[in-house]
C-alpha cells in the first residue's frame, strides 16, 4: 500500500502526518508539492516521502499528478489518499484498509467524525451545510447514498484506474464516489476521526468564499457527471 499527500503549504503540519503514516505501517508515501511557496516539499522529502512536483494548483491535479508518478513506477495494490494538514489520523488507515483486505470492498471512505453534537465539529458550519446539500443532490440525481466526501480514503489500484478519473480541482472526491457508484464498485463507509488541522487555513472550508467556490465546483461535477458516458464494469 501507498499513501499519497496533495499539499499546498503544509510545511508545519506535514511531518506529523508522515510520522503518523509510518506509525502506521505505511512504508511508501507520495507527497504532491502543489505550488507551495513554504518549505512543504523539503519537509516531505526530509520525512522520507517521494515528493512529486504539481505547479498547476488544484487538489484534482495534485491526485493525478501521484498517480501519474505511481504509474510510471511501482504501483501499488492499494493506494490510500489523506491529506496533509493533521486534521484525520494516520492512525485510522487500519479502519479504511480492513474491507478492503477483507474483501468486502474495493474502495473505502472515511466519514469524517469529531466534536460536537453532530459529529462534525472540526468542519465549520458553512463547510457541513454545503457538504449536506452536495450529499442530497447525489441521492436525487444518481441515487448514490453517501454519509461524506471526505478526503481520507482508500481503493484498490485497478479500480481506480478504470473510474478514469479527471478532475483537476475540488470536484475529485466527489467524482469517484459517483463514478464508482455507477460501476458498482463495492464501497464501504468507515467512522474515522476527525480534528481541527495542526496548522494553517483551509483551502476549500477554511473560508465562506472556499466552501462556496467548492459548493459551486461539485455542483457542476453533480451535472457533468450524469451525462458521463456509462463504464462497462470493474
Amino acid at each position: 500500500m501507498v499513501a499519497l499527500i496533495p499539499a499546498l503549504n503544509e510545511e508545519d503540519a506535514l511531518p506529523g502526518v508522515l510520522d503518523g503514516l509510518r506509525d502506521a505501517g505505511v512504508e511508501r508515501i507520495v507527497v504532491v508539492d502543489n505550488g507551495s511557496t513554504d518549505g512543504t516539499a523539503r519537509v516531505a522529502r526530509e520525512g522520507g516521502a517521494e515528493v512529486v512536483l504539481e505547479p498547476t494548483r488544484g487538489y484534482g491535479a495534485a491526485c493525478l499528478a501521484g498517480i501519474a508518478h505511481l504509474s510510471a513506477s511501482r504501483p501499488p495494490d492499494v493506494l490510500i489518499f489523506i491529506d496533509g494538514d493533521q486534521s484525520d489520523d494516520p492512525a485510522a488507515v487500519s479502519r479504511l484498509l480492513g474491507p478492503i483486505l477483507d474483501g468486502r470492498a474495493q474502495f473505502v471512505v472515511g466519514i469524517r467524525t469529531g466534536g460536537g453534537p453532530d459529529g462534525r465539529g472540526a468542519v465549520p458550519l458553512h463547510a457541513r451545510l454545503g457538504n449536506a446539500v452536495i450529499l442530497a443532490a447525489a441521492r436525487l440525481i444518481h441515487g448514490a447514498r453517501f454519509a461524506d466526501l471526505g478526503p481520507f480514503r482508500a481503493i484498490r489500484w485497478e479500480v481506480l484506474r478504470s473510474l478514469e478519473m479527471d478532475d483537476r480541482n475540488w470536484g475529485w472526491t466527489l467524482q469517484m464516489q459517483l463514478r464508482a457508484h455507477r460501476r458498482g464498485v463495492s464501497i464501504e463507509e468507515v467512522d474515522v476521526p476527525h480534528r481541527e488541522r495542526a496548522a494553517g487555513r483551509s483551502k476549500v472550508s477554511g473560508t465562506l468564499s472556499g466552501s462556496l467556490k467548492a459548493g459551486g465546483k461539485m455542483l457542476l461535477t453533480l451535472v457533468r457527471e450524469r451525462f458521463h458516458g456509462q463504464p462497462t464494469g470493474p
